[in-house]
């Protein structure tokens, strides 16, 4: 098996607590509760950060623990994880037969942590998600590992994110606090239910929290970051300029 190695920042103290919280409230899901997708509404609310500390939270805890990046037609996963992968076979070579299961898992430098990457995207990648070959991969995963994080495209912009979550065994929805509606909330929940995917819990990303801090004690000095109570996260790694 090959091995990519990679790059997380460092998390805020209290964000980095309620991730742990996270975690936590994912191992008491239940055995039974292998495969969990993350997705959004819309993009940019911060599902694939929140997807990778909590794959790398989940394995440095113990658990052996692959994180798929299914996000086919945008993803920035890898380049988020700033991994060396140009010649790398993905996911995508997987569901194209080019390449089988075990040329696209790979062991990372994190401690039982696994990656099934996107090296390339793909214009239209559903009708490979609806071959038996995806399903028999997540099924095969969850037989190897203890969980299977599964990085979803947003439900809002195309049908994917449904499609998967037939196939999972919860989910999680990513919401940016202040910006994505209610009515397009309850519609990414509706779509998830009606899925047959379980509904574990819902991220509510960059809450404005900064007013807790007397309450917190030194939780407070991170309040711009977004924290909160339940499923209240808020973090979004800052990109550096390439060019």
């Amino acid at each position: 098996m090959k091995q990519l190695d990679i790059v997380l920042p460092e998390l805020p103290y209290a964000v980095e607590e309620a991730m742990n919280r996270l975690r936590v409230n994912i191992k008491f899901c239940g055995k039974n509760t292998k495969k969990i997708l993350l997705t959004s509404c819309v993009p940019n609310e911060g599902k694939t950060t929140v997807s990778t500390y909590l794959w790398k939270m989940l394995a440095e805890a113990g658990f052996p623990t692959v994180l798929v990046d299914v996000d086919l037609r945008k993803s920035v996963m890898m380049k988020r994880l700033q991994a060396d992968y140009k010649e790398e076979k993905g996911l995508n070579h997987y569901l194209s037969g080019m390449a089988e299961l075990n040329e696209v898992i790979y062991k990372t430098n994190i401690p039982n942590g696994y990656l099934v990457p996107c090296t390339q995207l793909l214009n239209n990648p559903s009708s490979l998600l609806e071959d038996a070959r995806f399903k028999e991969l997540l099924d095969t995963l969850a037989e190897k590992f203890r969980f299977v994080i599964v990085d979803t495209p947003p439900l809002g912009s195309v049908s994917d994110g449904t499609l998967i979550g037939s196939m999972c065994d919860g989910a999680i929805l990513v919401v940016r606090a202040g910006e994505t509606s209610k009515s397009m909330i309850r519609q990414s929940i509706n779509e998830i239910e009606q899925s047959g995917c379980k509904l574990l819990g819902t991220v509510l990303n960059r809450a404005d929290v900064s007013g807790r801090a007397g309450r917190y004690g030194r939780y407070g000095r991170y309040g711009k970051y977004g924290y909160g109570y339940g499923y209240g996260y808020g973090y979004e790694p800052e990109q550096k300029n390439t060019k």
